[in-house]
């Protein structure tokens, strides 16, 4: 059974950097390498969108507005996938959900909360 757990969430001020971090406890390494991962967000009264991916290849690609600003990275000895989000802005403010695709099929954590203000 596939359990996403995100964490790192929070309360960041404009400018300010936040680090976000997504594992499935149970997986085994093998197959945590050949996984897609992807973390979404989703702002007040905005659409679901994508904002970074990962892939087993070790390819990255981002969404326009954070390229620049945030990394999304992979540590496959932990077995987690963090996207380290730099000079924030308001917009930036919304539920970031990890995404894993694996052997075909697709599972979603149950998402943390990034808030910028001031």
């Amino acid at each position: 059974q596939v359990h996403v757990v995100e964490s790192g969430g929070g309360l960041v001020q404009p400018g300010g950097s936040l680090r976000l971090s997504c594992a499935d406890p149970r997986v085994i390494l093998s197959v945590f390498t050949s996984d897609t991962v992807a973390w979404y967000r989703q702002g007040p009264g905005k659409l679901r969108e994508l904002v970074a991916v990962s892939t087993s290849g070790g390819d990255t690609n981002y969404a326009d507005s954070v390229r620049g600003r945030f990394t999304i990275s992979r540590d496959n000895a932990r077995k987690r996938v963090y996207l380290q989000m730099n000079n924030v802005e308001p917009e930036d403010t919304g539920v970031y959900y990890c995404n894993i695709l694996r052997r075909g099929s697709e599972y979603w954590g149950q998402g943390t909360q990034v808030t910028v203000s001031s």
